[in-house]
């Protein structure tokens, strides 16, 4: 291979790894952008204190934020009363007592991870024979370099590759200090500060890593089984978003893969506004989750006379008003019973801001038979087509079903041939009354989104575009 090729592979793979996909989804794929206001509270939010940042770092108190007084870098703590300043021997008698809460600022660098800013201020107070009583207090600003890649686990994960602190200004509020011991406050400074604050940059981003990791959390779909979501492949970053690109593994309750057609055709992403995070899923999720219905019975139902209200018309009178050929010479006032049976898995169709399940089902009419066994009546082959409402909610998309249109055909008959079609208007309203609710109970479970940042998407836009859905929030 001659250099010069090498050096354009090199170059092609660089501008690979630094620009985010803004192309075609893949058929499978859920597509994550994390904005970068998204990690920067992350970040924030673990400076400010929670159970998280606790387990990490073993602190208790937070009165005053985990790097406050009392807390990690206040009196009893790593520098505080006996802490590693107290055993300094030239600075003996001088002791940190707190740790404004660190502003953070952040920086997304394209291809690699994130260069991550902490300024804070720290207060300390000195009390010895040289100095007699001082309270002073150093700006620190720390700087750190953060990769992007991927864990053993395969989860997103933020490497700390480089930190460095720089000491600004030291102020003294009182008391008398000579030249001499300024200069060496000032020296021990700037060698213990960069390995104190550093390991804090380095537990934040463990509070945030285990964030991030949480997008590999097994979803239980209850009795159906679970949903597992794994990254297809390296993350990417541009200056503006971190971009995952997610595939959900459906298990059986048994713990077996199961594998549904994939669509044919990827989704174009829309391109992300700024200040916004996203989301895109793709029908597979739909299809698989219908799939998994389907395969369970859980879209099968007998309609009974005890389950339709009195409004429902289910008897061979109400039938024979309708199309009187398709009774026969059955006696009036008799029960029906519709045995409805779904043998393929359903298709999902997203397009038009609309989503469209078809759900192809077998209806069996049978009548009752005084003391007996109902008998069949006729069979019809059925195509119902369902309006889906979708609605965003923290962790999930709700799918609430309504029927549009219902299609028959008849398939075999106890009479002679009849027109299937004036059955149309009576069936639809048995699903509508009857099954659709049914189906509205079994879809309760939701279609599972990954969990990122603990991002919630309750109050995300909801669009439906060619081949996805795509939720938006506001960071």
């Amino acid at each position: 291979v001659q250099p010069a090729m090498l050096g354009l592979c090199s170059l092609l793979l660089l501008w690979v790894l630094a620009t985010p996909c803004q192309g075609l989804l893949e058929t499978v794929g859920t597509l994550a952008r994390i904005d970068k206001d998204e990690l920067g509270k992350a970040i924030q939010n673990s400076l400010v204190g929670g159970p998280i940042l606790q387990n990490v770092l073993g602190v208790a108190a937070v009165n005053q934020g985990l790097l406050g007084s009392g807390g990690l870098l206040g009196g009893g703590g790593l520098l505080g009363h006996g802490g590693v300043l107290g055993t300094v021997e030239e600075l003996s008698g001088l002791k940190i007592e707190e740790l404004t809460l660190p502003k953070e600022s952040l920086k997304l660098l394209p291809g690699f991870g994130v260069q991550l800013n902490l300024h804070t201020k720290v207060g300390m107070h000195y009390s010895g024979p040289l100095g007699g009583l001082l309270q002073l207090a150093a700006e620190v600003n720390v700087t750190s370099r953060v990769a992007l890649g991927v864990s053993s686990r395969g989860t997103p994960i933020l490497i700390l590759k480089r930190c460095s602190t720089l000491l600004g200004h030291i102020s003294l509020f009182s008391g008398l200090l000579p030249t001499p011991l300024f200069e060496v406050v000032e020296q021990m400074l700037f060698k213990v500060l960069p390995g104190l604050l550093c390991p804090v940059v380095d537990s934040v981003l463990g509070v945030v890593n285990e964030l991030l990791g949480a997008v590999l959390g097994l979803v239980p779909l209850g009795a159906l089984g679970s949903l597992e979501f794994s990254l297809a492949t390296l993350p990417l970053i541009s200056n503006q978003y971190i971009e995952l690109d997610i595939n959900p593994i459906v298990k059986s309750v048994a713990g077996d893969i199961i594998d549904f057609p994939k669509s044919p055709a990827p989704a174009k992403v829309p391109p992300k506004e700024d200040h916004t995070s996203q989301v895109t899923v793709p029908p597979y999720l739909f299809n698989t989750m219908f799939g998994l219905l389907q395969t369970n019975g859980a879209l099968d139902m007998d309609i009974t006379p005890e389950l339709v209200p009195s409004d429902v018309p289910l008897t061979t009178t109400d039938l024979a008003a309708l199309l009187a050929e398709a009774l026969g010479k059955l006696p009036l006032h008799q029960h029906l019973l519709l045995s409805l049976r779904v043998k393929e898995a359903p298709t999902v169709t997203l397009n038009n801001k609309k989503a469209l399940v078809s759900l192809p089902a077998n209806i069996h009419v049978l009548f009752y038979v005084p003391q007996g066994t109902p008998e069949s009546l006729f069979e019809l082959n059925s195509v119902m087509t369902l309006c889906a409402q979708l609605t965003p909610l923290a962790t999930k998309l709700h799918i609430s079903l309504c029927l549009e249109r219902l299609s028959v055909k008849v398939v075999s008959s106890f009479t002679h041939a009849f027109d299937e079609s004036r059955l149309e208007e009576w069936l639809s309203h048995v699903v509508r009354v009857v099954y659709a609710p049914k189906l509205n109970v079994a879809l309760d479970v939701g279609i599972p989104l990954p969990k990122v940042l603990n991002i919630s998407f309750s109050n995300s836009v909801l669009e439906v575009i060619e081949n996805a859905v795509v939720l938006t929030v506001a960071s």
